[in-house]
């Protein structure tokens, strides 16, 4: 959901290897629709909205198609990011929205990697969209349960076929999913809340503009030392929450103050999956306003898609507290389940909280890198 610093396109890179790029509106089509063959018949796939694939398009991200006898059979990005080249310690090809059928795998493999190389860049690194901030990703394992908001779903096949070509396994994650616990599981001090002048504050559809720069600030300082974060910009949240107001359900976006500073913040959304599965991605103006009237539908599942707390005020409790409101606002509203998007597994004190719940990792998740030659 969330988007790193800025990216820059490559050019014509990885043509003369197979790749052509997406240049017209029938290319883009053929982009968008790769996705229907690939999984034709999943519904445990949820494809990329349109409208956000449109969106790079237009910005200058290169989207690239590997045809066989006139057929796509497989597609991807390739674009570079500086903070992240940074971040990694290396000049690095990134490249995400990568799909592909089975016996294609090598050949655009040899596509990303030989524009890797061609632009000078020391590794390939994947698949992103456009940043692991934002998504990307393949699962590993937890192929029979179905993918979700902000999260992958991929065939058995997609890490077989990473890692025979010689690609390892970077940044390894599980996602989550858990019970919404009918009693508290939560204790929070409050004789606390008044000593400390802690105040839990909501979200608000009609003050979402104001309440992101201080979910922004949170977010950057709480994320900085994870090995893939990059800092977000105020421009860069906005276009990623564009939408958000209407789908907000407002006791899921949590914030707390401690002394009037922001010191931690929870997101969650209702789990509309289904709903993008059901159309293929095609989220326009008319399926907007149907998901607006039948919302009510999709009140019985929530996606955790971000949560922290800034560095020294970590080890307080505060998630608790916020964790605590966030359950009384599931319970409230109906809800039965709640998934997480990736946890890695080096930071088992952020997965403590569906653990408590008695939640269960659902998605092994990884991305993958290369070095090249």
């Amino acid at each position: 959901m969330i988007a790193g610093s800025e990216n820059r396109a490559e050019g014509r890179a990885g043509t003369a290897s197979g790749l052509e790029p997406v240049e017209t509106r029938r290319d883009l089509r053929d982009f968008l629709a790769l996705t229907g063959r690939v999984y034709a018949g999943e519904p445990r796939f949820i494809p990329p909205l349109h409208s956000q694939v449109r969106a790079w398009h237009r910005q200058g991200v290169r989207l690239f198609l590997l045809r066989r006898n006139g057929q796509v059979v497989a597609r991807t990005t390739l674009h570079t990011d500086a903070a992240l080249d940074a971040k990694l310690g290396r000049a690095t090809q990134l490249f995400g929205l990568t799909e592909f059928v089975a016996e294609a795998a090598e050949e655009l493999f040899d596509g990303i990697c030989a524009a890797g190389a061609a632009g000078g860049r020391q590794a390939v690194f994947g698949p992103v969209s456009l940043l692991p901030n934002q998504a990307g990703g393949v699962i590993t394992s937890g192929f029979g349960e179905r993918g979700f908001i902000d999260s992958a779903w991929n065939h058995p096949y997609y890490p077989a076929a990473y890692e025979a070509y010689g690609f390892g396994r970077r940044f390894e994650s599980d996602t989550w999913i858990c019970p919404v616990p009918e009693e508290p599981v939560f204790a929070f001090d409050d004789a606390r809340i008044e000593a400390e002048r802690l105040r839990v504050h909501r979200g608000d559809r009609r003050r979402v503009k104001e309440q992101l720069p201080i979910l922004r600030e949170m977010l950057n300082a709480s994320f900085a030392q994870l090995g893939y974060y990059t800092v977000i910009s105020a421009g860069q949240l906005a276009a990623q929450t564009d939408g958000l107001a209407y789908l907000l359900d407002e006791a899921l976006l949590l914030y707390l103050t401690k002394a009037d500073r922001p010191v931690a913040f929870v997101l969650c959304l209702p789990d509309i999956s289904r709903f993008i599965a059901k159309i293929g991605g095609d989220l326009h103006l008319l399926r907007q306003l149907q998901l607006l009237a039948t919302r009510s539908r999709y009140r019985r599942e929530a996606v955790l898609i971000i949560k922290g707390t800034v560095p020294g005020e970590q080890g307080h409790g505060y998630m608790r507290l916020l964790s605590r409101e966030l359950h009384e606002g599931l319970r409230g509203g109906g809800y039965h389940t709640l998934r997480s998007t990736y946890v890695e597994r080096t930071n088992p004190g952020s997965a403590a909280q569906y653990v408590a719940m008695g939640g269960r990792p659902l998605h092994g998740y990884t991305f993958y890198g290369k070095d090249l030659a």
